[in-house]
């Protein structure tokens, strides 16, 4: 296990690659682990000669868990947020997005090409508002710029991600059940993976960390987190923007409002994509991704 204390926190992560090649950073959604980039789409990046780096967001997997801070108030943190209040969280996306720099300065890696999904799509787009210096290039999937107007997920998506599982210590089979729910109301409806395929990796997941608060303060940042459409008119940096037709819970709506407030943004839209990005995909999520590269 590879553990680096960066940003005053401990993150874990791993590479793979030479480290002559181009470094890549993955970062990871809500909730979830950096095992959400599999190995065989790993492999192909580091074929086209990348060096990737995944790592575990703070408060999940194997990185810091923040406990002590409990599970936050959601209700009050909305009213905080509409009354124009900076809502008060555990920690923000730009923390998140700091250990994403402190961990590179680890790694010796001056720039880098950056890539996140959902909420790690909003975490990459923030290192390149707020260190643009060390971004070579921006991938964001399956995301949004925090505009407050944009269509919400459809109320399926948002009861599959947001209702309460069973504990996995007491009931693992009622857990993975909810996990199996979940996936497939977000899936991609073009690239079905086999209900047997989703319960091995949760069980993996499982297995390897459960941390079920640090979804409730990870979800907290996301709420939290400001409109960046305004920062990203001002980048300078090549990015991609690839989202999912059918994506249910962060609609594609997301996706073209990013691409059209970012003047270096190219927008890939996939048609039969969901909220995830199945085996299906994987070489046209790697192609989006090296489009912005070429372009560094």
């Amino acid at each position: 296990m590879t553990i680096a204390n960066v940003n005053g926190i401990d993150i874990y992560y791993d590479v793979t690659g030479p480290e002559t090649a181009k470094p890549l950073l993955l970062i990871s959604g809500v909730g979830t682990q950096s095992t959400r980039w599999p190995d065989d789409f790993v492999a192909p990046l580091v074929d086209r000669g990348y060096r990737v780096i995944r790592m575990d967001n703070r408060d999940i997997g194997l990185s810091q868990k923040f406990t002590e801070f409990g599970v936050p108030d959601f209700k009050a943190l909305l009213a905080q947020k509409a009354s124009g209040a900076v809502p008060d969280t555990p920690y923000t996306l730009s923390d998140m997005a700091a250990d994403g720099i402190a961990l590179l300065d680890h790694l010796n890696i001056d720039k880098a090409h950056i890539c996140g999904a959902s909420m790690g799509g909003m975490i990459v787009q923030l290192m390149a508002i707020e260190h643009p210096e060390r971004i070579l290039s921006v991938t964001s999937i399956m995301s949004n710029t925090g505009n407050p107007d944009l269509p919400r997920a459809t109320d399926e998506a948002m009861a599959a991600l947001t209702a309460p599982r069973p504990d996995a210590t007491v009931d693992r089979e009622g857990f993975l059940a909810s996990v199996i729910h979940t996936a497939k109301v977000i899936g991609s409806p073009a690239h079905p993976i086999a209900e047997e395929d989703i319960r091995a990796g949760a069980e993996r997941d499982l297995d390897r960390s459960y941390h079920p608060t640090g979804f409730s303060r990870q979800y907290a940042a996301i709420l939290a987190t400001r409109d960046r459409r305004e920062e990203l008119k001002k980048l300078t940096i090549p990015m991609a923007v690839i989202h999912g037709v059918q994506d249910p819970l962060v609609p594609v709506h997301g996706g073209r409002d990013t691409a059209a407030n970012c003047p270096t943004a190219e927008l890939i839209e996939i048609d039969g994509m969901g909220h995830n990005i199945p085996p299906g995909i994987y070489d046209q999520v790697i192609d989006g991704i090296e489009r912005a590269t070429l372009r560094a």
